[in-house]
C-alpha cells in the first residue's frame, strides 16, 4: 500500500500514467485531496472544492460493510476540505455535516485491482483516529464483497445470573456478526436461566453434546481455569474456534499444546483479556504510549482489601490453580502490554496468615525483572485494611498513580428505611495523578480521568477477526506468556519465595 501525503501537483503526465498502471495492477493508495491539486483529483476521481479551518468535526461513515461494528459518527480534530466526485465510478464513503448539510470528505475508487481513497480530512489526524484509520484500511483492503454473516457462539460454563455467561450472550447480542446460539453447564438451573436470559438458546448438560451442534461457530469457555485446557483441546478438535476466559490455563506447557492444536485444526484460539478494555487501564496506557511520563521503568499495581476471600471454587487452589491466577491474570498481562515484553525473572513472596478455610493464600507478591532492569510488583491480598494504589507507575520524567474508590449505594426504601450496599472496589474506574518533573520549576500535576467507554472491545474484535480477518486484538502467544509468569510466581510462591529465571518468551 502506498501513503500519498504530499502534494501531487505538478506530477508529469508520464509519472500519473505510471502510478495509474502500478494501481490497476493490486496497488492500493491512500491520497490527501487538496484544491487545485490536478494529479491527484485524477488519481482519486475526485477534487478538493473548499476548505474548512482545523478544529474537531463530526464524520458519518456510509452504511456499508467496511463499516460493520464501527461507529458510525466519531468527532476528529482535522482541516476540512469538501470533496466533489468528477468520475462516475467514484463512491462517496464519509461525509461530514457542515452548516447542517451533509459534505462528502473520504471517497473510494477502484482501478483495476486497485483502490484508491480519497480524503478530504488530514492525512496523519485520519489515519490515527481508532474508528477512521480502521475504516479506511478496510477500504483498501479493496474486497469485492466483504464477508456478511452471523458467528453462532456457545458458552460452557454458562454459570449464575449476572456471571460470565449472561455477559458473553449480552456482547453477542449486541455485536453484528455474533449470535449465542447455545449454552454448556451442568447444572438445569443455570440451563433454564439462560433460557430465560435467551430465549432461542439451545441448553446442553456437556460440551461433547454441543460440540456436534453444527450452528455452533465459536466456544467461549468459562468454567474454572483447571479445565480450560482439556475442554478447549476437545473443542479444537471438534472444529469449533475457541476463547477461553482468564487465565488462559494453568502451565506453558499446556499454553503450548493449546497453540499446537489450534495451528494443527486452522482455527482460532483467543483468551478474553476483558480488563484490557477497562477505561482506567486505557488511559494509563496512552499516557505511557504518549511519553507522558518518559521511559517507564517501575511498575506496581494491587487488588484487594481486608475482607473474608470469596467462598466459592475461586478461592480452592486445586480448581483455581491458586491465588495468582486470579487476578493476577489480569494485572500481569497489564503489566506485559506495558513493557511489550516478559520478564527474565520471576520471584513470589506468600502469606496465609488470617483466613484457614480455604486453600488460596491470604496475601501474595510477585515482582518481576526484565534484563535491562526495569521492574513490576503485582500484590493480591485479602488482609489489607489499607489498599494500596491500584497503579503506580515510574519514568523518568514522571509517575503516574491511582486509587481505587469502592462505590456505595445508599437509597431510602418505604417500610425498610435506609438501605445500602458496596459495589466491588475494582470495579469502578479510577482517576489517575500524574506528575512531572519540570526543571528549573519543580513538580506539575495533572489529573487524567478515564478514557471513554469502548463498548464491547473484545468481542467486536473477535467478530472482525474471524469474519473480515483482522488481527486478534489478544493474540494467543500474549496468553502464554502470561500463563509462564503466573505458573513461575505460583512455584516460587510455593517455594518460599525461590527466584525462577524465565525463557525467552514472545510478546507480539
Amino acid at each position: 500500500m502506498t501513503m500519498l501525503t504530499r502534494s501531487l501537483d505538478g506530477l508529469s503526465d508520464d509519472d500519473l500514467d505510471e502510478l495509474t498502471g502500478r494501481i490497476r495492477g493490486g496497488e492500493r493508495v491512500f491520497v490527501e485531496l487538496r484544491p487545485g491539486d490536478r494529479a491527484a483529483a485524477l488519481l482519486a476521481g475526485a477534487e478538493a472544492v473548499e476548505v474548512e479551518p482545523l478544529t474537531e468535526w463530526f464524520i458519518t461513515l456510509a452504511d456499508r460493510p467496511e463499516a460493520a461494528r464501527l461507529e458510525r459518527e466519531v468527532p476528529l480534530h482535522s482541516g476540512l476540505r469538501h470533496l466533489r466526485p468528477i468520475d462516475g465510478e467514484v463512491q462517496i464513503v464519509a461525509t461530514c455535516s457542515v452548516r447542517f448539510e451533509h459534505r462528502p470528505v473520504l471517497t473510494v475508487r477502484r482501478l483495476g485491482d486497485g483502490v484508491v481513497v480519497g480524503s478530504g480530512l488530514d492525512a496523519t489526524a485520519a489515519r490515527a483516529h481508532p474508528v477512521i484509520g480502521h475504516f479506511i484500511d478496510r477500504l483498501l483492503a479493496g474486497r469485492d464483497e466483504p464477508t456478511i454473516a452471523t458467528l453462532g457462539v456457545a458458552v460452557v460454563g454458562y454459570g449464575p445470573f449476572g456471571g460470565m455467561g449472561y455477559t458473553h450472550g449480552l456482547a453477542c447480542t449486541e455485536t453484528e456478526g455474533l449470535e449465542l446460539v447455545a449454552a454448556v453447564d451442568t447444572s438445569p438451573e443455570r440451563l433454564d436461566a439462560a433460557r430465560a436470559d435467551f430465549p432461542d438458546l439451545r441448553g446442553y448438560d456437556d460440551a461433547k453434546s454441543m460440540a456436534a451442534d453444527d450452528g455452533v461457530d465459536v466456544a467461549i469457555i468459562a468454567t474454572p481455569p483447571v479445565f480450560h485446557a482439556p475442554l478447549a483441546l476437545d473443542l479444537l478438535r471438534a472444529g469449533k474456534h475457541v476463547v477461553l476466559e482468564k487465565p488462559m490455563c494453568l502451565t506453558l506447557a499446556q499454553a503450548d499444546e493449546l497453540l499446537s492444536m489450534a495451528d494443527a485444526a486452522g482455527k482460532t484460539l483467543t483468551v478474553h483479556q476483558s480488563r484490557r478494555w477497562d477505561r482506567d487501564y486505557l488511559a494509563l496506557t496512552r499516557a505511557i504510549d504518549q511519553g507522558q511520563i518518559g521511559e517507564v521503568f517501575n511498575i506496581e499495581t494491587f487488588v484487594g482489601g481486608f475482607e473474608h476471600p470469596c467462598r466459592a471454587w475461586h478461592s480452592e487452589a486445586t480448581v483455581s490453580g491458586g491465588a495468582v491466577y486470579d487476578w493476577g491474570s489480569h494485572h500481569i498481562d497489564w503489566i506485559l502490554q506495558w513493557y511489550g515484553a516478559a520478564p527474565r525473572r520471576v520471584m513470589s513472596n506468600h502469606h496465609t496468615r488470617v483466613w484457614h478455610d480455604t486453600s488460596n493464600v491470604d496475601q501474595l507478591s510477585v515482582w518481576m525483572q526484565w534484563d535491562d532492569g526495569r521492574e513490576a510488583t503485582f500484590r493480591q491480598s485479602d488482609i489489607a485494611a489499607i489498599r494500596r494504589p491500584k497503579f503506580y507507575v515510574q519514568g523518568t520524567e514522571g509517575t503516574i498513580e491511582g486509587h481505587y474508590r469502592p462505590l456505595r449505594n445508599e437509597r431510602i426504601e418505604a417500610g425498610r428505611g435506609h438501605l445500602d450496599g458496596w459495589h466491588h472496589h475494582a470495579e469502578a474506574p479510577v482517576d489517575l495523578r500524574l506528575a512531572r518533573y519540570e526543571s528549573g520549576y519543580g513538580i506539575t500535576e495533572t489529573t487524567l480521568p478515564p478514557a471513554p467507554h469502548p463498548g464491547w472491545g473484545f468481542h467486536r474484535n473477535l467478530a472482525d477477526h474471524l469474519l473480515a480477518g483482522e488481527p486478534l486484538a489478544v493474540d494467543p502467544r500474549q496468553s502464554r506468556a502470561v500463563v509462564a509468569v503466573l505458573e513461575a510466581a505460583h512455584a516460587s510462591g510455593e517455594s518460599g519465595g525461590t527466584l525462577i529465571e524465565l525463557p525467552d518468551l514472545e510478546v507480539p
